[in-house]
Parts: C-alpha cells; structure tokens; sequence
C-alpha cells in the first residue's frame, strides 16, 4: 500500500465525525478502482442515500438512485444478509450483474441500462444503521476493485455514520462532498428557488451558478433535479 493511501486512511480517520469525512473518504474511496460509489442506509422499510460519488463520464447515480430508493431496494438480494448481520460485523460481497438472483428487472435497472457488470458490496451493521457500500464496475472489471480498501472503506464509514446515529441531519449527508458553493446551490435547488434566486443569495450570476449545479451533479453522478431530490432524501 503506498504512501499516498496511507495519507487518505489518515485523512479520514482524522475527520470521522466531522464535515470533512466526505470528501477524505471519496478521495480515498477513489482508489478502489470503482466506477462509482454510493452509501446506503437500509431497513426493510424504508432506504437513504449517505453518500454518492461519480468517478466516470457516466451518470450512473440518476440511474441507481431513484428507483432504488423509492422501493427497489426491498428486492435487493443482499437485504436479508444485511438484516442478519449482528452488530459489528462486515461481509464483502462480489456481485455479478448479469448473474444475480434477482428479477429481470432489477438486473436491467441496477445493471445492465446503467452500463454495469457488476458491484463489489460492503454490507455494515452498526448499533443505529445498517448499511450497504457499493462499489460499482463495468463489464470485464470486477477485478479491478482492491477488496482490502473497499473493506476499510466500509468500516471507516460506519463508524462515521453510525456515530451520527439516524437523525435528519441540517444538510443532506450525499451533499457532504460537494464546493461550499456547489453544495448551497444544491440546498437551494431543494428549496425551490429558480437560479437568479440562489445566484442573488449566494452573490454570483445566474450562469455561475448553472455552472455549480453541473459540477454537483457529475461528481453526485446525477443529471436531473429529480435525482438530487431522492439522493437527499432522509426520511
């Protein structure tokens, strides 16, 4: 393991709990060799998103989010693992997309239209969540994701996220990563206001912030404001 990622484990030790975890994580996360990241907080009833970020040209988050947080998940195959799970304990997951148990569907949406061969899972039970750590990779790719890092990714995210415990937080955790400014035009996106609204509050032009929208949404991996809406959903 080189120096570098020593530095990013460092990063992020040193930011557990605060505001900066996100961005050391993702950075660390990164070198995993994924297409993709994203943070699942999962219960049988209901699932959030914690965490997405983008490391390709594609837009793979509009494609796993949405439908997967407005009720996909529950026929997600790993959910019942997860839920067994005791307390503390992890398990590395390889997922073939073309070969998962699962309905026709589910492999189309999750994987096949995205463009996916397949993920490596990190399936986490904390005292407060359980979650799920998707590592995302294309066709003939599988083997190019580090499961040592993708382990200690996982670990290193439910302490953080577990630590927090399960209360709505004052910004949306998937936001965490972002710009100070790519995040408040984020914020403002939520609240419904048009962009010369969030450009005269924030003290820039409207086609400044058109511009922090696009950076947000490549590196969430999203396209759509419909999608920024269901990533930051938490409840």
């Amino acid at each position: 393991m080189s120096e570098p990622i020593y530095r990013r484990i460092d990063e992020s030790l040193a930011a557990m709990g605060g505001e900066g975890f996100a961005r050391a994580f993702l950075d660390l996360a990164e070198r995993s060799g994924a297409r993709q990241v994203m943070i699942f907080d999962v219960t049988p009833d209901r699932a959030l998103c914690l965490m997405s970020r983008n490391y390709s040209a594609g837009r793979m988050g509009e494609a796993l989010a949405r439908r997967y947080l407005d009720g996909w998940f529950r026929e997600d195959p790993l959910l019942p693992e997860l839920m067994a799970l005791p307390e503390g304990a992890l398990a590395l997951r390889r997922v073939d997309g073309a070969a998962l148990e699962a309905s026709p569907d589910y492999r189309a949406l999750f994987f096949a239209r995205p463009g996916l061969g397949g993920k490596l899972a990190l399936l986490a039970a904390g005292r407060r969540r359980r979650l799920i750590v998707n590592f995302y990779h294309g066709a003939g790719e599988a083997g190019a994701i580090d499961e040592g890092l993708a382990q200690l990714a996982g670990r290193l995210a439910l302490m953080h996220f577990d630590g927090q415990g399960a209360g709505e937080a004052p910004v949306p955790p998937a936001l965490a990563a972002l710009s100070g400014r790519e995040r408040e035009t984020c914020l403002g996106i939520l609240s419904g206001k048009k962009a010369e609204t969030i450009a005269g509050e924030i003290g820039v032009r409207a086609s400044t912030v058109a511009t922090y929208r696009k950076r947000a949404y490549d590196k969430l991996g999203i396209a759509s404001r419909a999608a920024l809406f269901a990533i930051c959903r938490q409840g």
